[in-house]
């Protein structure tokens, strides 16, 4: 199993962030700022990569990225409803195109149930406020193994939808620019999440 990052896979997102004029945030719970460090090897870092918040604790959700603390008790720290919403709190704190958030459960200690074991990581991303991506992955191994792995994850998540909005474009006269083209459906609130979540 992985336990490096694939800086390979990394390279070439940073060169369609920086082709497609893009920049970048993370806002990183579980993984505590290893998405962004991983992506700040990639040569030309500066051109795209604003930086993130590694936001571990809960208090940090709740006064930095202005989670409501209701939220985070309905739901637990680890769920699709926080990740979204410290995405979206990000995008408050950091000026950049993309805003992507993390949140899971690398290792016990958590909100783990039989449904959300151990190994259980939430994705979530926008692009200018609309939503890119969304997805629950459980993985095995190590705390180590499931933060390089959920690197891994984002990385390719992020990397289809830059591929995709790059051909898309490719077959039409540019107007579209720099606008989403969502992988996730519409709908308001957390109501997206029963669609685009198992």
């Amino acid at each position: 199993m992985e336990t490096q990052p694939n800086l390979k896979k990394i390279q070439h997102c940073a060169d369609e962030l920086i082709s497609q004029g893009l920049t970048i945030a993370f806002a990183e719970s579980a993984t505590a700022g290893r998405i962004c460090a991983d992506f700040s090897l990639a040569d030309d870092a500066g051109k795209f990569l604003k930086g993130g918040l590694a936001c571990y604790d809960a208090n940090l959700k709740e006064d930095l990225l202005k989670v409501d603390p209701q939220l985070i008790e309905t739901y637990t720290p680890e769920s699709p409803q926080v990740t979204m919403a410290i995405t979206k709190g990000l995008a408050q704190l950091i000026k950049a195109d993309i805003h992507i958030g993390c949140t899971g459960l690398t290792c016990p200690g958590g909100s783990e149930t039989i449904e959300k074991p151990v190994g259980t990581m939430f994705f979530y991303g926008i692009l200018n406020g609309q939503t890119i991506f969304s997805e629950k992955t459980v993985f095995p191994g190590s705390p180590n193994e499931v933060v390089v792995q959920s690197v891994d994850r984002i990385t390719q998540l992020l990397l289809d939808y830059l591929l995709k909005s790059s051909a898309d474009e490719s077959t039409d006269d540019g107007s579209n620019k720099n606008k989403a083209k969502s992988t996730a459906s519409s709908g308001n609130g957390f109501d997206e999440w029963s669609v685009s979540w198992p």
